[in-house]
């Protein structure tokens, strides 16, 4: 329940093409659903304008899959993050309209239309490794309403490659970048652009970068002032983060 539909529902009742009892009957669920080993709580969109969202890591492939049969027949967008290939089939046989992301390990259910943002954001990262954070906020991005660019394999190894996307680059109105290793390509991207920059630090990397905290604590000491940085791997939140941005 987003504004937009609560407000059609409303306009209804006021205009008398739908029942009091009904439109009751249709927020029932208010404030949150209780299903015993879950809550789901479907007006978070009107509270924050993002909705509820499957962290499938830690859940059972049973409960992950009663979850977004539940929220599926609620009726908005469904997005579970952090799918096994195991848990993704179990999901699409009880949801045959879900897509699944392989490379972004998501499962994604489109039913009605996100708000739409103003720009393009701009997912970059540094090496094909990368790939899977970068995907994962590539798809939340997109299932939030946003047009998405994703720039791949641009690492500061092969600085040119980057620089050849400069246009992209530029006409980003917020960027996300994913990188591991040394975590330095954030700061280089927000060098180049005035646009905010959405650094995620990745857990990639030989033994020194410490399941990427060497990334984390590279991107937060950045020289550069447009950078901020979200947890490690964490492509989803960024992507959240690059919605309310692009919405403004």
């Amino acid at each position: 329940m987003d504004r937009a539909r609560l407000e059609a529902l409303l306009n209804e009742v006021r205009e008398g093409r739908t029942e009091v009892t009904e439109a009751l009957d249709r927020l029932r669920v208010f404030p949150f659903e209780d299903m015993g080993f879950a809550k789901l709580d479907h007006h978070r969109p009107l509270r924050t304008g993002m909705p509820e969202v499957i962290f499938a890591s830690g859940k059972s492939i049973e409960h992950v899959t009663a979850i977004f049969v539940r929220m599926a027949q609620a009726g908005g967008n469904v997005l579970a993050t952090r799918v096994s290939p195991e848990c993704a089939q179990a999901v699409l046989a009880a949801e045959s309209r879900a897509t699944y992301h392989h490379t972004a390990r998501c499962v994604t259910l489109e039913q009605v239309p996100a708000p739409v943002g103003k720009g393009t954001i701009a997912v970059v990262c540094a090496g094909t490794s990368d790939l899977p954070v970068a995907e994962e906020a590539a798809v939340t991005a997109r299932l939030m309403g946003n047009s998405v660019e994703l720039i791949a394999d641009v690492g500061v190894a092969g600085i040119h490659r980057l620089l050849a996307q400069r246009n992209l680059l530029d006409a980003a109105r917020a960027l996300i970048v994913c990188a591991g290793m040394e975590g330095a390509l954030p700061t280089v991207v927000g060098g180049l652009v005035n646009a905010p920059v959405l650094a995620v630090p990745t857990s990639v990397g030989y033994g020194a970068s410490f399941g990427g905290l060497a990334a984390l604590l590279g991107m937060l000491n950045t020289c550069t002032p447009n950078v901020c940085v979200v947890n490690i791997d964490n492509g989803f939140g960024a992507a959240c983060i690059a919605t309310l941005i692009n919405r403004m």
